[in-house]
């Protein structure tokens, strides 16, 4: 398989996250990722994005917002969320 660009790498990062690549694209992908830190960093980031979006669709974020988040701005997200 030929080396993969960063492009490459985005293009497809979802799949090599749920690794739902074949084994030969996903080798491709891990030596993309050896030599090139850019890509890592964005791949932490991708994954942590993932982890926080699951986060907030968790039963812990229908807990009360904290105390130091001011009335206005809770009700002006409110009032911009859609109705179903």
């Amino acid at each position: 398989m030929p080396e993969l660009s960063c492009q490459d790498l985005i293009r497809f990062l979802d799949d090599y996250v749920d690794m739902t690549q074949s084994d030969k694209v996903r080798v491709a992908f891990d030596g993309h990722l050896k030599n090139c830190p850019n890509c890592v960093a964005y791949l932490k980031t991708y994954r942590d994005t993932i982890s926080l979006a699951r986060g907030a669709c968790a039963e812990d974020a229908a807990a009360p917002p904290p105390d130091d988040i001011p009335e206005e701005l809770i009700q002006i997200i409110l009032k911009s969320r859609p109705s179903d």
